[in-house]
């Protein structure tokens, strides 16, 4: 039986405070969480009622073992999920200011290990027959893992819904300015995108939201998720659709997240084939309900929570 999701790119640990407004230095206990966009939003649609794999690497350590335990534990297949001898699975921090400041401090050198995803490896039958495909910008930033990510969109080749999450981390590019072809040539081969300004930005060179949004229909996808913060998430698509929905008024505990819920939240969306602006709402509810809750991966929402969210007009 074909997935309803396979995404492939970021894995690894979020170690977050357990102390807000608390800086790195004076933080004295922490909580240990899977995390990596990817990952988090296969985890996001499999809380959805999903069956999800993520395609990722680990390092061949405890930690590594974790991330096996916590993914079966969330319901996601980690057949693909394979080990990197030499390479420690990456660790990440952050800081926790809310409203809105929540620096973020990744440990992912020399290299991670899941941007050692290997073409070779592929099980590409799969990937074709997933009913919806999710690679990230990330996983474009170095080999041998960008040419797995092109590989495996081109054997695709649009056969279902092919989302591309522009995902635009410069830290993770040893020359940021080189990101933008890679970004076309993937855009080339998904049905969908989605970022926030900066990452359509880098993607087409335009930020203004819908004329960022025109672009990357220009670039070939069939919809254009455009996130603007404050001021919600713009949708348009290749047949003249559009949705402009407002973010859900919430008491933010932390943002990190947020944006790996709206991504399940809007593959729950699209497989289930709902109208444009129920799956935004739908997303953004999702996003809003992860902002609430300290953690990531084990914060994503049910079904009844997003529609507990909507129904109240915010999340209580």
């Amino acid at each position: 039986m074909a997935y309803d999701l396979i995404t492939m790119g970021r894995i690894g640990v979020d170690l977050y405070p357990l102390q807000t407004g608390v800086p790195l230095p004076q933080v004295t206990s922490f909580g240990k969480f899977l995390g990596g966009s990817a990952t988090n939003v296969a985890v996001a649609a499999a809380r959805l009622g999903h069956r999800t794999a993520v395609i990722t690497r680990t390092g061949d350590d405890p930690f590594g073992t974790y991330l096996h335990e916590a993914l079966r534990d969330f319901g996601v297949d980690d057949r693909w999920v394979t080990p990197v001898p030499g390479l420690p699975t990456p660790v990440t921090f952050c800081e926790v200011f809310p409203p809105d400041d929540f620096p973020l401090y990744f440990y992912r050198r020399p290299k991670a290990p899941d941007l050692e995803i290997d073409a070779h490896d592929l099980d590409l039958d799969a990937i074709r027959g997933a009913r919806l495909f999710w690679v990230t910008g990330t996983g474009l930033s170095e080999e041998p893992s960008r040419t797995a990510t092109l590989a495996a969109l081109a054997h695709r080749a649009k056969a279902g819904p092919t989302v591309f999450d522009l995902d635009w981390r410069p830290m993770f590019w040893t020359d940021p300015a080189s990101a933008r072809p890679f970004y076309k040539e993937a855009l080339r081969h998904t049905t969908v995108a989605v970022g926030n300004l900066d990452e359509v930005e880098v993607a087409t060179g335009v930020r203004e939201p819908r004329a960022a949004a025109e672009a990357l229909l220009a670039a070939g996808v069939e919809l254009a998720v455009v996130k603007q913060g404050p001021k919600g998430v713009l949708a348009v698509d290749s047949k003249g659709g559009s949705a402009e929905v407002p973010p859900l008024p919430v008491d933010v505990l932390n943002g990190l997240g947020a944006g790996d819920a709206f991504g399940g939240s809007l593959c729950d969306g699209l497989l289930a084939g709902r109208d444009l602006e129920t799956i935004m709402r739908r997303a953004n509810a999702a996003g809003a309900i992860v902002a609430s809750r300290l953690e990531c991966s084990s914060a994503m929402p049910t079904a009844d929570e997003i529609e507990a969210a909507l129904t109240a007009g915010a999340v209580l």
